[in-house]
C-alpha cells in the first residue's frame, strides 16, 4: 500500500511537472507588438505584426490553445475563431488586441459549437504578417482536444 501511494505520487508529481512547462501560447501571442499601417489595397489603416522570435521559432510546430469559440460569420471559410476571451470582450466586440483571436483549420470538421464554448485544440502554428483577410494566428491542421 505504501509503494502504491509513492507511485501515484511520484506520477501526479511528473503530470504537474509536465504541464507546468506546456508554453502558454496566449503569452506568447501577446507579446506581439503591433503598428498601425496604411493598407492601399483596403485604403484604410491596418495592423501589422512583428512577431517575437521566441513565437516564429514555434511556427510549423503543434501548439495548444484553449479558449471561447465566436460564431463570426465568413462566406466560405474553412475555419473557426477562438478567442481568449468570451464574445462579449472579444477583438471583434469588446476592445481587446487580434494578439487574443487565432484562426483555426480542423484536419476533421469536429460538428458545430455553441457561441462562447469554451474548447482546447491543438494545431500547427502559422503567422500571418499581411493577408489582411485573415487572422494573424493560424492554428492549421488541428484537432479538438476538448469541448
Amino acid at each position: 500500500m505504501k509503494n502504491s501511494f509513492y507511485r501515484l505520487s511520484f506520477l501526479v508529481f511528473i503530470s504537474a511537472s509536465s504541464f507546468a512547462q506546456t508554453p502558454d501560447t496566449w503569452a506568447s501571442f501577446a507579446k506581439t507588438k503591433f503598428e498601425a499601417k496604411y493598407n492601399d489595397k483596403a485604403g484604410e489603416y491596418f495592423l501589422y505584426p512583428g512577431f517575437t522570435e521566441e513565437l516564429k521559432s514555434q511556427v510549423g510546430k503543434e501548439v495548444s490553445l484553449e479558449g471561447y469559440y465566436l460564431p463570426i460569420e465568413v462566406e466560405g471559410n474553412a475555419y473557426i475563431i477562438l478567442s481568449k476571451f468570451p464574445y462579449s470582450q472579444c477583438f471583434f466586440c469588446g476592445g481587446a488586441g487580434p494578439e487574443s483571436i487565432a484562426e483555426v483549420t480542423f484536419k476533421v470538421k469536429p460538428g458545430k459549437f455553441e457561441p462562447d464554448q469554451y474548447l482546447r485544440v491543438k494545431g500547427k502554428l502559422k503567422l500571418n504578417i499581411d493577408d489582411i483577410d485573415h487572422g494573424n494566428f493560424l492554428l492549421e491542421e488541428a484537432v479538438l482536444v476538448a469541448k
